[in-house]
């Protein structure tokens, strides 16, 4: 077994190991000086040193429109799995990459991309042709995440701060769009999931890698996350496991005519509620 598999199976039943990633990464230590800021339109942002990070596009529908999961949300605890040489051992990147199909040229969002291990990945993968979105709701993060752009001189990154029920992503602008290691930490799945529709390009991808593990684990039985996803109208492409408790499932996003109504998604749950077990 791989570190990598031995760092996220160890103290499993505990959730030790997730204080110690806080840990480990310093987040309070190292990062720059983080204020919210208006932005008019009733919009905030991130002020980080001389710049500041906001959405990159106005909200879509609210919170309220939709539902809460019937399922526990994790906490989010750090802005990394674990530590980056392990995962690149692992050949956790180039597998997700190899999955999404993702090439030179396209847009990809990091929904949650913590302090940019997939962002800094994804930019040469892309090319001067692509863009990549580093997308979080966590100002901390995102200061740790515009360092890092700044430092390496990432210039087809967008750093954008995200609602917990919205990615706020320009509209039909993402060919790809990843979910890696948080889907289980979303407490307004529904929402989030109708609003990124918006923004994904007609055919574009939801590539998600979770655990198959409760979601207070830190995880998301794939029956769980099939049908959170298909009642907001995605459609599975594929489901690969890549771990004894690892997997990696994409979804095809729907376009506005196939998208359920907020009512409409509202009402099937009332009915058929999307449970963990």
């Amino acid at each position: 077994m791989s570190a990598y598999m031995s760092a996220y199976m160890s103290d499993r039943k505990t959730g030790v190991w997730l204080a110690a990633v806080a840990l480990t990464f310093g987040v309070s230590a190292c990062r720059p000086a983080v204020e919210r800021v208006a932005m008019g339109n009733g919009a905030t942002g991130v002020a980080v040193g001389t710049d500041t990070i906001g959405p990159a596009a106005a909200g879509g529908a609210p919170a309220s429109a939709f539902p809460a999961p019937s399922r526990e949300v994790a906490d989010i605890v750090a802005p990394r799995w674990t530590d980056e040489d392990d995962r690149d051992d692992a050949g956790e990147f180039a597998t997700v990459a190899r999955l999404a199909r993702i090439r030179s040229g396209q847009a990809v969002a990091d929904i949650g991309a913590g302090d940019g291990y997939y962002v800094a990945r994804l930019s040469p993968l892309v090319g001067g042709a692509g863009v990549v979105y580093g997308q979080d709701i966590v100002p901390d993060y995102l200061a740790l995440l515009q360092r890092r752009v700044e430092r390496d001189r990432l210039a087809n990154v967008k750093v954008v701060l995200g609602d917990e029920h919205d990615p706020r992503l320009p509209p039909a602008s993402v060919d790809v769009a990843l979910m890696i290691h948080m889907y289980h930490e979303i407490s307004q799945p529904f929402a989030l999931l109708w609003n990124l529709a918006s923004s994904m390009k007609p055919g574009g991808t939801l590539v998600i890698l979770d655990l198959e593990r409760p979601t207070y684990g830190h995880g998301t039985p794939p029956a769980l996350l099939d049908c959170e996803l298909t009642r907001v109208g995605y459609r599975r492409r594929s489901f690969t496991r890549t771990g004894p408790e690892e997997y990696v499932t994409i979804y095809v996003a729907p376009t506005a005519g196939e998208r359920p109504t907020p009512a409409t998604i509202t009402a099937s749950l009332a009915a058929r509620p999307c449970r963990a077990s």
